[in-house]
């Protein structure tokens, strides 16, 4: 009985490993459920500066894409999550790289985005620590919504929103070439 306790346990171990993914400091998981929809994670990175890693990033969809125009634009639940790694990144600071990001990925027309952006960012209402996991999705019928640490903060709706959002991290000028390369699984 001993020696089928310790195989029960082995491949429960082996199982749980398997539906996840490591990257850097962070251990993600495989799949994800949002919207009472199940996505899968698409590739994932670091995001670095000053070769300090600031978060890991993760793409998540329905079904495997590597085409960031087409993930973008899509009126279908998707996920990004960012899981922080550094004491470096901070409220104001996460708050500042989306304005910019946001800049960059309307290409500077930001006129019909500010009022929804400034919402989206006050979602982000307390300071930001090592650990913690905030997920910007998509939910089809809704809008962006923006959770922490697995909790509902806010949504913004319009699917004009969604693409600029993750743009971000996907666009012609993303937040890091690398990471964007690793979130579409190049």
């Amino acid at each position: 009985m001993k020696k089928l306790s310790i195989l029960f346990i082995t491949l429960l171990t082996i199982v749980s490993v398997q539906g996840q993914t490591k990257i850097g400091d962070a251990t993600l998981p495989n799949t994800v459920k949002f919207n009472g929809e199940y996505l899968t994670i698409n590739g994932g990175g670091l995001r670095e500066k000053f070769f300090f890693d600031i978060y890991v990033g993760a793409l998540y969809l329905k079904k495997k894409n590597s085409n960031a125009n087409t993930i973008a634009k899509a009126d279908e639940t998707m996920a990004i999550k960012l899981h922080i790694l550094s004491s470096m990144m901070s409220r104001s600071k996460m708050a500042n790289a989306l304005r910019e990001g946001f800049e960059k990925s309307t290409n500077g027309n930001m006129k019909p985005y500010n009022e929804r952006i400034e919402k989206f960012i006050g979602f982000i209402n307390n300071e930001i620590k090592v650990g913690q996991i905030y997920d910007m999705v998509y939910e089809k019928g809704k809008g962006s919504v923006i959770y922490k640490d697995g909790k509902e903060k806010g949504y913004v709706t319009g699917l004009d929103f969604k693409t600029a959002l993750f743009n971000i991290w996907l666009g012609s000028k993303p937040a890091d070439k690398g990471l964007k390369k690793e979130m579409l699984g190049l």
